[in-house]
This record gives C-alpha cells, structure tokens and sequence, in this order.
C-alpha cells in the first residue's frame, strides 16, 4: 500500500511532534486567528485542563482511536466530571486532530469515530404570565428595569449587560443587539452572526426604560445597565445578590436566569406569535431550532384541535346542534343509526 501510494506521489512522512507542542501550535497559528477570544480561552482551558494531563507528552502519531475512546472510558469511570463536559472537551480535540491531518502530522483522525457518552438533557423550565408579574413584583426598585429587561427580550445576559443607550431607537422601538459581555468581562461579537438582530419592545419596557435613562445618564462606556462607577454590572453578583432572593420573596421555585429567556420565548409561541418572528427576536439560526428547544414548552396551545376541526368541516355551529339533538346527523341522509351510517353499501368502511 506504501509503494502504491509512492507511485502515485501521495505518500508523505508524518512529522514527529508531541501532543501537548501541537496543542500549543494549533492554539497560537489557527484558534487565536480564527476564532472569539472566549472560544480560544474555552479550547485552551480544556486542552491544559483534561486532554494534555490525560495523555501526557505522547508522540502525537501514536494517539489511536482505541486511545481516545479509552480517555471518554476513564474520564467516566472517574466520575468527577459531566458526561456534557467529556463531550465538550472532545470538540476542539476533534477540530485539533483534524488539522492534525490537514498540516500533515496525521494520516487521518483518530478522534473521527469516538462514542460519546450519553448526556440527560435537563428540561426547561419557566415562568408562567402570573409568576412573572409575582416575580416583578418582589425584585428590588434597583433591580427591576434589569429584571423587566429581561423577562420582556428574551436576551442573553452577557448582551444584557453589554446594551447601550446607542443600541436602542427609541423611533422604532426597537432594541439593536451587536455585542455581548462575557465571562472574562470583554466585550465581544454574540453567539453567532443570528444573534445580532433587532428586538421590538413593548409599551410597558419603553416606558420604564425613559424612566431608568432618566437616573443613568453619565457613564463613559454608554451602558443601559452598570455598577455605581459606570463598570458593567457583575453576573454573579445580578445572580446572587437580586435575581435569586427575588425569587424566594416570591415564594417561587429556584431556576436559572437563562430560563428568563424560556420564559419570553414560551410566551411569544402561547400568544401564537409567527414561529419566524420569535426565531428573529430570539436570534437562532433557523425556525428548526426555535421549534427544536421551546415548542413543548406550551402544549396547551394545541388544544382545541379536534373542536376547530369539526367547525372547518361542518360549520360552527356543529358540535353545539350535535350535543343538543342526539339524532342531528341524520339529517344527512336516511333515517338510520349513527354506527349503521358510517358503512358502505358494501359493509365495508365508507
């Protein structure tokens, strides 16, 4: 197979470097130049954190597939980390050995084919119209626009907390989200190009958004939401110190923040709001997903079906003569029982 592939002029040495000085060429000449800087901290983190300890200062060529299914197999047999996080940590490996073979280290992926480990998803959970209102009712006068904000966008926090008076038009009532906080506190691109869209707000967030412009008025970075100092507000800080005491003066159960935006999106799909225009309000990639994430959220939106049903085919009027007068369906045709109707001259199924 070697002399074949010499023949044809497509045989290559591999080049000899070990795992952890790929990690580090692969970071520095690919993700540092392509990607966010909260994705190359992410993928570095990972890499020092789990992959290189796991297989130390191995010869990148003698990594197999039987090796990294063995790293998933330990990983879990450990126990101390999620089988989601296994799973994430094998996407920038994947990505790295991918290049791996592309930059000629490699003559194909070993990661291509890993079983994964099975992840229970967590349902969602969120706020109904009345626990929101009891919700708002209990958060604190300095936290309220936020929490307002919130409930009333469906936005991320990390966006939230990287709004400024520029983003919104006050024209056309329309909020601009082009940017997002994260983490690290550095203001960066949102999740996707998707995620930068225009948010219509409703009278009520229009009003009391006039009003807290009203109080903030002086901080350079132009925030809609900041700390005493003009700094972005600190997420742990909305999380711990308002969002979840807010909830408990509530004698509400505890959930995320993030379910805040469940909270907006179930609400949009009970209203029975155009599914493209909560995809666009919510800034997923497409309608499927939008569907994919938030259309169980409300099944109540679906009953009525069967009753709807019967008014478009027989008028509707229809199931109030029916229950009213047992022998209405008769007067379709000849006098017989409603059973003996649904048969053909056959005796089969009409």
């Amino acid at each position: 197979a070697i002399l074949a592939r010499i023949d044809r002029g497509e045989y290559r040495e591999l080049k000899e470097i070990t795992l952890p000085e790929f990690a580090d060429k692969w970071l520095k000449e690919y993700v540092e130049m392509k990607c966010k800087i909260a994705t190359y901290r992410d993928y570095k983190t990972c890499l020092k954190r789990h992959l290189v300890p796991y297989f130390g200062n191995v010869a990148l060529k003698s990594i197999t597939p039987d090796c990294v299914q063995g790293y998933v197999s330990a990983k879990m047999r450990e126990g101390k980390i999620s089988a989601k996080t296994i799973n994430n940590s094998l996407i920038p490996f994947k990505e790295m050995l991918k290049h791996a073979v592309i930059w000629g280290f490699l003559r194909s992926n070993p990661a291509a084919y890993v079983e994964k480990p099975r992840v229970t998803t967590r349902e969602m959970d969120f706020l109904t119209p009345v626990e929101v209102r009891l919700f708002l009712k209990h958060t604190s006068p300095k936290f309220y626009p936020f929490a307002l904000f919130a409930v009333m966008t469906g936005m991320r926090i990390g966006e939230i907390r990287a709004i400024r008076w520029s983003d919104i038009n006050w024209a056309t009532n329309q909020i601009h989200v082009q940017r997002s906080l994260n983490i690290q506190g550095i203001f960066d691109e949102p999740k996707s190009k998707k995620s930068i869209r225009r948010i219509n707000m409703s009278p009520t967030l229009i009003g009391e958004l006039k009003r807290h412009h009203l109080k903030n008025t002086n901080n350079e970075l132009d925030l809609v939401f900041c700390n005493n100092v003009g700094r972005p507000i600190d997420r742990h800080n909305i999380i711990v110190r308002e969002f979840k005491p807010a909830l408990r003066r509530a004698g509400l159960r505890e959930i995320r923040f993030h379910e805040l935006r469940h909270t907006f999106a179930s609400i949009l799909i009970h209203q029975g709001e155009n599914i493209k225009y909560i995809q666009c309000q919510l800034g997923h990639a497409s309608a499927q997903i939008t569907w994919d994430r938030y259309g169980h959220l409300m099944p109540e939106v679906d009953c009525g079906a069967g009753k709807r049903l019967d008014e478009t085919i027989f008028g509707e009027n229809y199931l109030s003569r029916t229950l009213a007068e047992p022998t209405f369906i008769q007067e379709r045709g000849a006098n017989v029982s409603p059973n003996s109707q649904l048969k053909g001259s056959s005796g089969g199924w009409s």
